[in-house]
């Protein structure tokens, strides 16, 4: 799983038919620092995350496919959570 913030949303005007209905984000991956990490990547939304959120992205086929609850779709990335806070804890004590 990645970390990552929502910077916009997709529209199509055409889509293959497993794709109606759904919304497409554009995620810009984090490090623990939300210091931009990559390019960011296109994905499926499946926790109805917004623009600015921090999301969990996963890109795993068999995951996103998961998202859409077809396992025959070309598919490789998903937003599967909206993380509302971080908390580190210092392991050394």
């Amino acid at each position: 799983m990645i970390i990552g913030r929502v910077i916009d949303e997709l529209v199509s005007t055409q889509k293959g038919e497993y794709f109606h209905g759904q919304k497409l984000l554009l995620v810009q991956p984090l490090d623990l620092n939300e210091t931009d990490m990559d390019e960011a990547v296109l994905a499926i939304d499946g926790a109805d995350a917004g623009i600015g959120d921090r999301v969990l992205l996963v890109q795993d086929g068999f995951a996103a496919m998961h998202v859409l609850g077809q396992f025959q779709v070309p598919v490789d990335a998903a937003v599967i959570g909206v993380i509302d806070q971080i908390d580190f804890f210092d392991r050394q004590n």
